[in-house]
């Protein structure tokens, strides 16, 4: 048995935009003008192919007092009323006059449960109480919903109305609503009908296991991301004629690109592991995401301060002990791993505003090739995975129900890695160094997912809940 809801209820009270959350579903229709939704729409939110719940999204009342009137005059026993209001909808199925109205009650006559949104921000208004007794009438287990859609606050109104006709009244933004309470919704549906409980408890725990497994595909992603942006070059024969420093400075920009390239294709994956394929990105330079990957401001932003990066860097320093040299471009200052700290420390500092080594190799065969890359700056990693971990945390806490841009505005003097517990950061240093030498391999790469995976979440728990 699939747990079945129809949304019902005024015009644009924010139905649709409920469906649009639960169902994960950005391809739902959502306006600000009445009548947006003219006729029933099912909606399966399933996992791996396996369903779990489904929404009906329908039309808002139209004429509840004529079909309430309709229903009175017919009246007999209780027990007869769900009878009566499956009798109205085939009587007027080819009515226009109650289209709406036949749209909304047949999911609910077929067995769906009801979910009555109202809006919240709005006065209450004794014209509801037609909609709710029609809804009475069907018979079928009831809960209410105050969407809150404007700034106004009248939920206690709402309340003293609706406890009247539900015996279940949840405050719920659609608009708003993070993951947690997404769930706490479900898990509130389980209490209106007995046979929806274990469908139901499956369905969260279904979720919550999906979410886990998003964040480690995210995070295998941006490990894949990282690994290619630190070993991308660009090379070019020079010949004769050629200036040096203008194609070096056409190699870097072409460098730049594809990395900025690799990027916006993690961001892409990481988007459709979330079901956001149409979530935009704004392109404003005060945005966060919009914060170029080579800036300075990029460098302060997502990477890690000064004082972070030698920090990180002497720890990593030690840990390379006998490799330092290649830090410091092959320099004779190696005296053997008792200063490997203070040598890789110093290769953090002085080495943060580099972007890419550039070499001219010899051929053979005569003539030589420019070489720019790979980036070498200490910081550069850092910022990769600073501006992945910002992108993730605003993709797996916005509902599908919101389709505005994201965007994120941070302070100037904020490094975003920078808030990573000491460990962590530690681990990821050794991971990075690690990853730009050429033994990197497979188990490199998910050891270095496994410590993303970790800052994902530690990034989620820091997140605020949405209001």
């Amino acid at each position: 048995m699939i747990p079945t809801f129809a949304v019902v209820g005024h015009p644009n009270k924010g139905k649709s935009s409920i469906v649009a959350t639960l169902a994960e579903d950005e391809r739902i229709l959502i306006g600000p003008t009445p009548g947006t939704t003219r006729s029933a729409h099912r909606h399966t939110f399933s996992i791996d192919d396996q369903p779990q719940y489904v929404l009906v999204d329908t039309p808002g009342f139209q004429r509840p007092r004529a079909v309430l009137d309709w229903l009175e005059e017919r009246a007999g026993s209780a027990s007869e009323r769900p009878q009566l209001v499956a009798r109205f909808v085939e009587e007027h199925a080819d009515d226009p006059r109650f289209h709406d109205e036949c749209e909304l009650l047949r999911p609910i006559i077929e067995g769906a449960g009801i979910l009555y949104v109202v809006d919240g921000s709005k006065p209450y208004g004794p014209e509801y109480e037609l909609e709710m007794q029609v809804l009475r009438w069907t018979g079928r287990p009831r809960m209410a919903l105050i969407n809150l859609i404007g700034n106004g606050d009248y939920v206690d109104a709402w309340r003293q109305a609706l406890d009247q006709y539900f015996s279940i009244v949840h405050v719920f933004n659609a608009v708003q609503a993070d993951f947690s309470r997404r769930l706490a919704l479900l898990r509130a549906f389980a209490e209106l009908d007995e046979a929806w409980r274990g469908p139901l408890e499956s369905a969260v725990e279904a979720l919550t296991a999906e979410r886990r497994r998003r964040l480690k595909r995210s995070a295998a992603e941006i490990a894949d991301c990282l690994l290619t942006c630190l070993t991308l070059t660009e090379r070019s024969a020079l010949g004769e004629g050629n200036a040096q420093q203008q194609m070096e400075e056409t190699l870097t920009r072409r460098l730049q690109d594809r990395i900025r390239r690799r990027e916006q294709e993690a961001r892409d994956r990481v988007q459709s592991l979330y079901r956001h394929q149409g979530l935009a990105r704004e392109e404003s330079a005060s945005d966060l995401l919009a914060t170029d990957i080579f800036t300075r401001e990029g460098w302060e932003l997502f990477g890690l301060s000064r004082t972070q990066l030698l920090v990180s860097g002497a720890l990593s320093g030690a840990v390379a002990g006998g490799g330092v040299d290649v830090l410091l471009g092959g320099a004779s200052l190696l005296l053997g791993a008792g200063i490997g700290a203070l040598v890789g420390g110093a290769g953090a500092w002085f080495g943060s505003d580099e972007l890419a080594k550039v070499k001219v190799l010899g051929q053979r065969l005569g003539g030589n090739v420019l070489q720019v890359g790979p980036v070498k700056a200490p910081n550069f990693p850092w910022v990769l995975l600073g501006r992945a971990v910002a992108h993730h945390g605003l993709v797996a806490e916005q509902n599908h129900a919101r389709r505005e841009a994201i965007s994120l505005a941070l302070s100037e003097t904020q490094n975003f890695m920078g808030t990573l517990p000491d460990r962590l950061r530690r681990e990821l240093a050794d991971s990075f160094r690690k990853l730009s030498t050429e033994d990197a391999d497979g188990g490199s790469q998910r050891a270095l997912a496994m410590l993303i995976a970790e800052a994902l979440a530690q990034e989620s728990v820091k997140a605020p809940a949405a209001d």
